[in-house]
């Protein structure tokens, strides 16, 4: 077969051969986003050159075709992931602590429009919200009392001591206190 009929029977309407064949081998790594499927079929445009310059008949043309675009498709899949583990390594846990006190993390000092008092009293502060209630009944007395000495601008460690609690109670019921299970009842 000739390379203008070759070119013809895989770039003939819009392509469909060859992005037919990337989308079989895509399908078996559970697909992709449109614009990562963009990149793919750009790929396979390079590699569908490569192969037609380095094809020698020794096989079928669809055969080598195919085996190049899944040696290629492989190799791209892989070094994206390697990418994203890079990232994943350098990202930062919104629990690592931060500064001298003890206790005291990201999670902490980020701030947001998220008002702790303002859901729990309301727009009056004269007593609890509906929500309130809700959200502190899910606590138990140690969270509570935890708390409430936050609310009062008590430090980690002002609080353990207060409380005659060790790091991890504080820490466990710091993760209570603000876990989306609980706070759920506040939105």
């Amino acid at each position: 077969m000739t390379m203008e009929k070759r070119l013809n029977e895989y770039y003939s309407n819009n392509a469909a051969k060859l992005h037919k064949i990337v989308d079989k081998i895509l399908l078996a790594f559970g697909g992709l986003s449109d614009k990562d499927l963009d990149d793919f079929y750009s790929l396979a445009n390079e590699v569908f050159v490569e192969a037609m310059r380095g094809y020698d008949d020794s096989q079928s043309f669809d055969g080598f075709l195919y085996s190049c675009l899944l040696n290629k498709i492989k190799t791209e899949i892989t070094r994206r992931n390697r990418e994203k583990r890079k990232a994943d390594r350098l990202a930062i846990s919104i629990d690592t602590p931060v500064g001298e006190e003890d206790g005291v993390t990201l999670a902490d000092i980020i701030p947001d429009r998220f008002n702790l008092e303002k859901e729990i009293f309301g727009e009056k502060e004269e007593g609890y919200s509906k929500k309130a209630l809700l959200y502190l009944a899910r606590l138990s007395n140690m969270q509570r009392a935890v708390l409430y000495l936050m609310m009062d601008g008590y430090l980690p460690g002002e609080i353990r001591e207060k409380l005659q609690i060790t790091k991890k109670q504080y820490a466990d019921c710091s993760t209570a206190i603000h876990s989306y299970r609980n706070i759920s009842a506040l939105l």
